[in-house]
């Protein structure tokens, strides 16, 4: 059976610049904004208790 072969669209001058400036603007955000210092003290108060080292 065979697979149509499709058109790729491609962005084009104005469309272009603008999936370019979206993209440097979303690498540019701040990321990593959840805080888990709560969980992350719970984790260790488990694994001291169940005495298990780091490697």
């Amino acid at each position: 059976m065979a697979t149509e072969i499709r058109n790729i669209p491609v962005l084009t001058e104005s469309q272009a610049a603008a999936f370019v400036d979206k993209a440097e603007h979303a690498a540019k955000r701040e990321k990593g904004s959840i805080d888990f210092t709560k969980q992350v003290a719970i984790g260790k108060q488990i694994l001291e208790k169940a005495k298990i080292d780091k490697p």
